[in-house]
């Protein structure tokens, strides 16, 4: 099984809880510091959308990724099939086969959701988490997540000059800024403007919207649980789940649309396909005597 991911705990990056790397092969080549400053301070989308889709096809190509006929990839296409855009960006989704809670995504507008995570949350949950997600794509979090990396890298990375164009990073280069559109340990501010994005995602499209609080208080059980230690520390500059959930819950009932969640059933099997039994009938022939 191809392997890409080092995991620091059981919450990663699900609503800005935690951190996610990837492994990445080494190479000589890449910007110099000039161009690196330069290109830091002049980033825009389509910049962090060209560094996002080279690091997701790497991602992709060396993580198991669910196939079409997957359980866990048919429950994701049902959900986010209607989904295919948001705000102007064109977004694509894919399952990883690992056990590890988390999703995200990139600029380019690629989801990644973790089998973990599609385990322990049901189908509302899971649309109030994704939308959280991209929520940080559109509010430009992904963008400056990069940009920012760009600023640290030009202070202390000194290669060979190639040019200020993606094609010309480094495959460390390249995975350094990836990891920062995932790993970037979000402001309270980017996370609330994330969680208000998610609230009204699921209230544009009809969706129960007591997912968002019932989604948080997962996080938050899980983060009371043996890791708890290193995720509190891991989350020190973000606002707890537990808050977080209380003010997705003085939504509902400010929009006259609370009532307690109670989660649903989590199916991730492909459904059986139904086959009909064939059954051979035989007509009795049968002859009379002339008398």
């Amino acid at each position: 099984m191809k392997k890409g991911f080092i995991v620091f705990g059981i919450l990663l990056t699900v609503f800005g809880l935690n951190k996610i790397s990837a492994q990445d092969n080494s190479d000589k080549k890449g910007m110099s510091i000039l161009d690196k400053a330069k290109v830091g301070f002049t980033f825009s989308d389509a910049d962090a959308a060209a560094v996002a889709a080279k690091y997701i096809a790497e991602m992709d190509a060396n993580n198991p990724v669910a196939g079409p006929t997957d359980g866990y990839a048919i429950r994701l296409n049902r959900l986010f099939g209607k989904h295919t855009s948001s705000e102007g960006v064109t977004l694509n989704y894919k399952v990883y086969l690992v056990k590890d809670i988390n999703a995200f995504a990139c600029a380019d507008g690629s989801v990644r959701v973790f089998a973990g995570l599609m385990n322990i949350m049901d189908d509302n949950e899971l649309l109030a988490v994704i939308g959280h997600e991209i929520g940080h794509v559109v509010n430009h979090d992904s963008r400056d997540a990069v940009k920012a990396a760009y600023k640290k890298e030009a202070l202390l990375d000194v290669v060979s000059s190639q040019s200020g164009t993606v094609d010309a990073l480094s495959k460390t280069q390249l995975g350094k800024l990836g990891s920062a559109m995932i790993d970037s340990k979000h402001d309270r501010k980017q996370e609330a403007n994330a969680d208000l994005f998610s609230y009204n995602f699921m209230k544009k499209y009809g969706y129960d919207v007591n997912a968002v609080e019932s989604a948080f208080r997962v996080t938050q059980n899980l983060s009371e649980g043996a890791e708890s230690s290193f995720i509190t520390k891991m989350m020190s500059s973000h606002p707890d789940a537990g808050k977080r959930a209380d003010d997705a819950k003085k939504r509902a009932v400010k929009d006259g649309l609370y009532q307690p969640y109670v989660q649903q059933k989590i199916v991730n099997t492909a459904p059986v396909t139904a086959t009909k039994a064939t059954t051979k009938t035989t007509a009795k022939k049968t002859t009379t005597k002339k008398k």
